[in-house]
C-alpha cells in the first residue's frame, strides 16, 4: 500500500492488510505521523502528538500480528482521543490555560483504557474549545482549528480537532464527545462519520457535569469503522454509575442487517428550523437514494417544539460547576463566552433546572412513542454550510449564540437517543453536508445499519478528504 492509500484506508482494510502481511502497523503509523507533521501546523487538529510512544505501540502491534496474536480488529490502527478525556502519561488541559499541565497524569478514562486494551495506536490528543463549551473549535493554547476541505472555514466543534484529523488523513479513528452535537457537527462539516450513542452506552470517568447530556462519541471516515470502535468503547467500566450493561452483540455485525422495509420519518426542518437551500437539496437527494434502496420514507415532523430554551438552562447550569471544580472560583482568563455562560447558569433556580429536566424527559417520552411507528428519523445534521473559521456564529447572520445555528442536534441530546451523522454529499462549493439518522434509545445497531445503507447508496461521492498541502 502506498502512503496516500494508507492514510485514507479504513480500519477494516488495515486489519486485512496486517493479517496478510501487505503492510505493517509501523508503516501505517509513520504515514499518519508524516501527515500530521505536514498538515497539523495549518489545521491545528492535534494539541499533543506523541511520535515516540506511537511508534513503540506500532512496533508492539506488528509483533502481535506477525505471531498471530492480534488483540482484535483495531490492533495497530492509528487513533486519536479528544483532549477532554484523561489519558495516562499525557496532560488533559481541556483547551484551557487554567489547567496546569505540570501535575501527575496517571489515570486513563474508560475510552483511553479500552483503546489500549484493543491495541490501537494512540497518536495524540485532538483539540477542543475550552472545556468543550461550544460548537466550533478554538482555544487560547492551540488557536483556531480549521477545516481540511477549506482551511478558511471552521471544522465545527466541540470535537473539531477529531473531525479535522480524520478528514485530513491524520489517523483512522478518533474518540470525541457529544452533549449537544459535538461529534455530529464536525462530522457534517468535515465530511466524516460521527455517532452520539444512547446516554450511558459508553462509560465515562469522570462523569460529566452536563447532567444526562454528555457522551463519548466514536468518529471515523466510514460507518463500519464507527461500529468497530463502538464495539470496543461500549465495554463496561464500573467507574461510571450511569453506564449501561454491555451490549449483547457486535455493532459491526449488526450494521449489516437489511434495511429494506424499514420505516423512516424524514423531517426537513423539525417543524421550526431554517435550512440553507443548498443543504436542503443535498439532504433531500440522500433521503431519496435511501428510499430507492428500499427504506419506506414518509415526510413527518417529530412531536416536539423548539427546545432551545430547555437546552440553554441545562447547558449553562451544567457548565457552572467548572467555576469551582476547575477554575478555583474565578473565571479570570477563560473564553469570554464561557465566562458568560457560567454566569448565566448561576442565575437559574433549582425550579428552573427541574422544569428543564422535566421538559427534556418529555421529549424523550414523546420520541419513544414516535419510534413505535418509525424505525428512524432522518434530518439534516446541520442546516448550514461550514462558515468562516474563528467565529462562534456565521458572520453577518442572525444567530446570537452557537446553539441557534445547530437546531437539529440539540433535541436528541436532550432525549438521550443515538444519532449518527453520515456524509450526504457536497454543495456546489464542494462543501460537505451531513445527514442525521436518529433511532430509539438503545438502537445503535439500527442507526448504524441505515448509515451503512446511505453510504452504499451514495457511493464514494458523499464525503470529502481534505488536502491542505
Amino acid at each position: 500500500m502506498q502512503p496516500e492509500e494508507v492514510v485514507r484506508a479504513s480500519a477494516g482494510t488495515l486489519a486485512a492488510a496486517y493479517r496478510g502481511g501487505r503492510v505493517s502497523p509501523i508503516d501505517v503509523t509513520r504515514a499518519a505521523l508524516e501527515r500530521i507533521r505536514r498538515d497539523n501546523p495549518a489545521l491545528r487538529a492535534y494539541c499533543l502528538v506523541d511520535e515516540d510512544g506511537a511508534l513503540a505501540q506500532a512496533e508492539a502491534s506488528h509483533r502481535r500480528w506477525r505471531h498471530g496474536a492480534a488483540l482484535g480488529p483495531l490492533d495497530g490502527v492509528p487513533s486519536s482521543i479528544k483532549d477532554l478525556f484523561l489519558t495516562a502519561g499525557w496532560p488533559t488541559r481541556r483547551g484551557s490555560r487554567r489547567v496546569d499541565p505540570d501535575q501527575p497524569w496517571t489515570v486513563d478514562s474508560p475510552v483511553a483504557a479500552r483503546l489500549r486494551e484493543a491495541g490501537a495506536v494512540l497518536l495524540g490528543k485532538t483539540t477542543t474549545p475550552e472545556f468543550g463549551w461550544k460548537a466550533v473549535t478554538d482555544n487560547p493554547i492551540d488557536g483556531v482549528t480549521r477545516n481540511p476541505i477549506d482551511p478558511g472555514l471552521t471544522a465545527g466543534g466541540s470535537s473539531g480537532g477529531s473531525g479535522a484529523a480524520l478528514a485530513a488523513g491524520m489517523g483512522t479513528l478518533s474518540v470525541a464527545t457529544d452533549a449537544a452535537g459535538s461529534t455530529r457537527i464536525p462530522a457534517a462539516f468535515c465530511g466524516v462519520v460521527g455517532l452520539k450513542p444512547t446516554y450511558g452506552r459508553i462509560p465515562l470517568y469522570p462523569v460529566s457535569d452536563l447532567d444526562r447530556l454528555g457522551c463519548a462519541g466514536p468518529m471515523a471516515r466510514t460507518v463500519g469503522d464507527v461500529a468497530a470502535l463502538l464495539d470496543v468503547l461500549a465495554a463496561p467500566d464500573d467507574r461510571d454509575p450511569n453506564a449501561m450493561p454491555p451490549p449483547t452483540g457486535s455493532y459491526r455485525a449488526g450494521m449489516r442487517r437489511p434495511v429494506r422495509g424499514l420505516r423512516a420519518a424524514y423531517s426537513a426542518t423539525l417543524g421550526y428550523a431554517q435550512v440553507e437551500p443548498e443543504v436542503a437539496k443535498v439532504v433531500e437527494a440522500a433521503v431519496t437514494a435511501l428510499g430507492e434502496a428500499g427504506v419506506e420514507i414518509r415526510a413527518v415532523d417529530p412531536p416536539f417544539s423548539d427546545p432551545l430554551e430547555v437546552f440553554t438552562v441545562l447547558w449553562s447550569t451544567g457548565m457552572t460547576p467548572l467555576l469551582h471544580s476547575q477554575l478555583g472560583g474565578s473565571p479570570h482568563g477563560i473564553d469570554r463566552g464561557l465566562a458568560e455562560l457560567i454566569e448565566q447558569g448561576s442565575r437559574y433556580s433549582v425550579a428552573d433546572y427541574l422544569a428543564a429536566r422535566r421538559a427534556a424527559l418529555d421529549i424523550g417520552t414523546a420520541m419513544g412513542a414516535f419510534h413505535r411507528e418509525y424505525d428512524v428519523l432522518l434530518t439534516p445534521t446541520v442546516p448550514i454550510e461550514p462558515f468562516v473559521a474563528g467565529h462562534d456564529v456565521p458572520p453577518g447572520g442572525s444567530a446570537r449564540g452557537w446553539p441557534e445555528w445547530t437546531p437539529f442536534t440539540l433535541p436528541f441530546s436532550l432525549s438521550q437517543q443515538p444519532a449518527l451523522s453520515v456524509p450526504a454529499g457536497l454543495t456546489s462549493r464542494g462543501l460537505p453536508v451531513g445527514l442525521q439518522i436518529v433511532g430509539a434509545r438503545h438502537a445503535e445497531d439500527l442507526v448504524l445499519a441505515v448509515g451503512a445503507a446511505v453510504e452504499e447508496a451514495l457511493g464514494s461521492t458523499a464525503g470529502a478528504i481534505g488536502d491542505c498541502a
